[in-house]
Formats: C-alpha cells, sequence, structure tokens
C-alpha cells in the first residue's frame, strides 16, 4: 500500500494512516429475474436500462469521490447466480445483456444475497448496502426458508432495501416483503419507460444520500420521502 503524507499540527510532516483516510464504501447489489415471464420486451427493456443506468451511476458517482461506488449483480431464473460477483467499481463495469428463460427460484436469490451480507464479505468502512430486487414477484421455489435466511444475515436490516414490480400483474405483497418498511413501497413499471426510470433513480438516488449527511435516527424514513418526492410519474400501462 503506499505511504500517504500529511501536515501536523506543528507544521511538520507525518505520516498519515492510509486506513484512516480510506473512502467509505458503499454497495448496491441488484437481483434480477431472469425468469421466463420476464421474456421479450421486460428483459430487453431492462438490459437498456441498465446500460442507460450505468452512465449516469458513474458520473453521480464521480461527483461524490468521498463515497467508493461498487456494484455486484444476480441473476435468477431455474438457478440464482452472480453476474458480478466481487464488489465492482462502477466505472469499471460492461453490462453484458440478460436472456430469460425458466422458473423463479428467488428464494435461492435471497439465499446469495444473505451470504454477501456479512462483516467478513463486507469490510472495511462500509456504507448501508444497497439492495434492490426487479421481479414480478412471483418465486416458484423454496421462497420462505430463503426469506427467513435473508433477514437473519447480519447486514439485512441496515441495508436500503428496494424493489422494482414489473408489469401490472406483479405480487407486490412479495416484493414488500423483501422491502419490510412500513413506508417504503415497491417501484411500480409497467412499461419500458417506467422501468429505466426505476432503475437509474434506485442506483443513483442512494449515492447521493450517502454524501448528504443527517441526523436522522431513521434515515431509511428521510429515504422514503424521497422517493415520494422524486420518483417519475408512471406512463400508461402497457404490460
Amino acid at each position: 500500500m503506499a505511504l500517504s503524507w500529511g501536515w501536523g499540527s506543528n507544521g511538520k510532516k507525518i505520516l498519515l494512516d492510509p486506513a484512516a483516510i480510506a473512502r467509505r464504501q458503499l454497495q448496491i447489489l441488484l437481483a434480477i429475474d431472469c425468469s421466463g415471464s420476464m421474456q421479450g420486451d421486460r428483459i430487453a427493456s431492462l438490459n437498456y436500462a441498465m446500460r442507460t443506468a450505468l452512465p449516469e451511476l458513474r458520473n453521480v458517482a464521480a461527483d461524490n469521490p468521498e463515497v467508493d461506488v461498487r456494484m455486484s449483480v444476480l441473476r435468477f431464473s431455474s438457478t440464482a447466480e452472480w453476474q458480478i460477483e466481487a464488489p465492482e467499481p462502477v466505472e469499471n463495469i460492461q453490462w453484458t445483456d440478460l436472456k430469460a428463460e425458466g422458473e423463479t427460484h428467488m428464494g435461492d436469490a435471497l439465499r446469495l444475497l444473505a451470504a454477501r451480507l456479512t462483516p467478513e464479505a463486507m469490510p472495511g468502512r462500509q456504507l448501508p448496502p444497497v439492495l434492490v430486487l426487479a421481479s414480478d414477484g412471483y418465486p416458484t421455489d423454496d421462497f420462505e426458508s430463503g426469506f427467513d435466511a435473508f433477514f437473519a444475515a447480519d447486514l439485512t436490516n441496515s441495508a436500503i432495501r428496494l424493489a422494482i414490480a414489473i408489469g401490472s400483474d406483479a405480487d407486490n405483497d412479495i416484493l414488500g416483503r423483501f422491502i419490510r418498511h412500513p413506508d417504503l413501497k415497491p417501484l411500480k413499471a409497467n412499461n419500458a419507460t417506467d422501468l429505466v426510470k426505476y432503475i437509474k433513480w434506485a442506483t443513483t438516488a442512494p449515492v447521493k444520500a450517502a454524501s448528504s449527511p443527517t441526523n436522522s435516527p431513521n434515515p431509511l424514513q428521510e429515504f422514503a420521502q424521497e422517493i415520494d418526492e422524486d420518483q417519475p410519474v408512471t406512463s400508461d400501462i402497457i404490460w
């Protein structure tokens, strides 16, 4: 690790502890439904949303250099697996389009997320992680055991949990259980325009919020108010 130098109060040059000046890290974990119900326009719109959201996220990260913004991506269909496993700096991410087929193993996806939500997997100076679940919300595996494992993880309750309900027929009850907060509701994406706007908002708003100090005892309450103020107006339903 490179040595860092600064100036003490007595005017003398001193060696700084790199750990003491390290940036805070913000991990964004996306869990994306790639089941058969996402085929066609839905998965195409989601891929387009990610390709257009990433440049905006890079710009927001660059505007907030005190925060080290990283992203991991989990896809789930008949299996759940990491598309991007190690937390990657957002400036390095190049999106690879996802394909949709198979069932909806959301429970398996929650178990994989739970394994990441530990102090060992997120060491150092960490801001509360941001978890974004994008799905129509109809799991076909053992969702309940995955749900229990997810909320048993050390860092789940301190995380900012957002859900994007894809389609007018999405199961908002399941997605609401993932959020588990009285003032946060699933963001309803009923068409491609909504989905693009919500993906952009869900990935960039927490970065901006992390750079705005607050003395609130309940930061999630303030974030819920931010959603009410900033989320885009939905357009006509086509899904």
